[in-house]
């Protein structure tokens, strides 16, 4: 237990968050068993490591460990939490809980045993905390945590501290607000630093960030796809291949047929293999106004523009860019489908909104939010497309 603790004051003694993430307010942190999920590389040990750092310093009353370590493939988290506890231990922090076999079955069994000890874990976006997982339906209280918005990456590198904004507040203010945060930054100075390697925290580490995130990528797949979802290692080539085609293909409706036949397997299969790809947060399966799966997707997009310029050849269309932008950012607490010929998409089945290029020709319609490219300043219906990324 000892060298658990050495570890854990080490690893909070050295941590840095760079950006302090809004997450840390919203959790209720009185809740006795708490999941943040989220996909690979966003920052969930950080984040766990920032709470401990923040609420307990290095007091053993607090403790992480992650479950990569091979003490546990000997021993079960029961068992440790129990000692844990009878230590003086009051939070326990566990990071990738999914390495453990029978991670639900453990944490519900912590649950009931040890009623005065409070667990955060972490896990795979992948994770069906609520549907997959009974033990955990009624004790679980789950958050997502994303990766850096606009926002948080302006606050970053201005050192500034500009709040969020809903949705709602943006576009009945966006003047005034973009006003207010013009007369401080530009904004559009760091746009597209954001769009091209901004989203995921790991862009500050001294390495490659291509590399790093084409690695991180493989892992999504190799790793919390395999592993969560139980598939056999031999099926890692097709999932692969595919997640390559969609990604190549642009922004369009998969043909189904060709891509069973192209990666050798069944339609249903595909259809799988897309939903697990979106539960990594790779892709976002966009929809027509009330459908959703298993129906297929009329449109699959990348899930953040960062993963648009990692994929080789690099081909990057500056509409499905920006189009990639929206959706990834409004996607957090709105619900995005595809537009017709008119507008781009349509947000909580009633506002549509059409995702302008630079120059692009606006025909007027009050009806439309028009979301302008390389616009620092909107007027009327009319918004700069940077605004949005504000909006946590």
């Amino acid at each position: 237990m000892e060298a658990f603790y050495r570890t854990h004051a080490y690893l909070v003694q050295h941590a840095h968050a760079p950006v302090r993430r809004d997450l840390m307010d919203e959790v209720d942190w009185n809740d006795r068993l708490i999941g943040i999920k989220g996909t690979r590389g966003v920052g969930k040990t950080s984040f766990l490591l920032q709470y401990a750092k923040e609420r307990f310093g290095t007091d053993r009353s607090c403790l992480y460990i992650n479950m990569n370590n091979p003490y546990f493939t000997t021993h079960s988290l029961v068992e440790f939490a129990g000692e844990f506890q009878k230590r003086g231990g009051n939070v326990l922090l566990i990071d990738q809980v999914f390495k453990l076999q029978d991670w639900s079955r453990e944490l519900r069994e912590c649950y009931d045993r040890y009623p005065n000890l409070k667990i955060v874990f972490t896990g795979s976006s992948v994770m069906r905390l609520k549907e997959e997982n009974l033990e955990l339906r009624d004790i679980a209280r789950s958050y997502n945590l994303r990766g850096l918005s606009f926002r948080e990456f302006l606050n970053l590198h201005t050192g500034m501290d500009f709040p969020a904004y809903t949705l709602e507040e943006i576009l009945s203010n966006h003047e005034h607000i973009a006003k207010s945060i013009l007369s401080k930054v530009r904004p559009l100075d760091y746009f597209q630093d954001y769009l091209h390697h901004g989203f995921y925290p790991f862009f500050l580490e001294k390495r490659n960030f291509s590399e790093n995130l084409l690695k991180t990528m493989n892992m999504m797949i190799e790793v919390d796809i395999l592993i969560i979802k139980q598939i056999e290692l031999k099926y890692l080539s097709k999932i692969k291949k595919l997640f390559y085609m969609l990604a190549i293909g642009g922004h369009k409706a998969p043909n189904v047929s060709q891509l069973a036949n192209e990666i050798q397997t069944s339609r249903a299969t595909v259809m799988n293999y897309i939903k697990y790809l979106a539960d990594a947060r790779l892709i976002n399966m966009v929809y027509p106004k009330g459908e959703d799966f298993p129906k297929k997707p009329t449109k699959i997009m990348l899930h953040n523009t960062n993963l648009m310029y990692s994929i080789y050849p690099v081909k990057v269309d500056e509409q499905d860019v920006l189009d990639t932008f929206f959706v990834n950012t409004l996607w957090k607490d709105h619900k995005v489908n595809k537009g017709d010929k008119n507008y781009s998409f349509l947000v909580d089945e009633v506002m549509p909104f059409k995702i302008c290029t630079e120059g692009a020709r606006i025909k007027h319609n009050p009806g439309m939010t028009y979301a302008l490219h390389k616009a620092e300043i909107g007027r009327g219906n009319q918004i700069p497309l940077w605004l949005l990324g504000l909006l946590y």
